[in-house]
C-alpha cells in the first residue's frame, strides 16, 4: 500500500484506504474516492494532481492525495 501521490501517471489503481479526520475522509468521499473504487492519474503540476474517478476528471492537493492509499 502507498499514497496515490506515488503511483505512476496513467496506470489505474484501486483504492485500498482514505486517512485523514473524519471531515476530510467525508470530503474525499463526497469526490468519488471511495475504499475499492478505482483512480488513475491523468498528471500532476506543482504538486497537485489530476485525477480520473468515477467517470470524473478532479484535481486535489498533494495533501489529500497522501491521504488516499493504492
Amino acid at each position: 500500500m502507498m499514497p496515490l501521490t506515488l503511483a505512476d501517471i496513467g496506470e489505474e489503481n484501486i483504492i485500498k484506504k482514505i486517512g485523514g479526520k473524519p471531515e476530510v475522509r467525508q470530503h474525499l468521499e463526497n469526490l468519488g474516492f471511495v475504499a475499492g473504487g478505482t483512480v488513475k492519474i491523468i498528471s500532476t503540476i506543482g504538486g497537485n494532481v489530476i485525477v480520473n474517478v468515477k467517470e470524473s476528471r478532479i484535481a486535489i492537493s498533494r495533501e489529500l492525495a497522501q491521504k488516499i492509499m493504492v
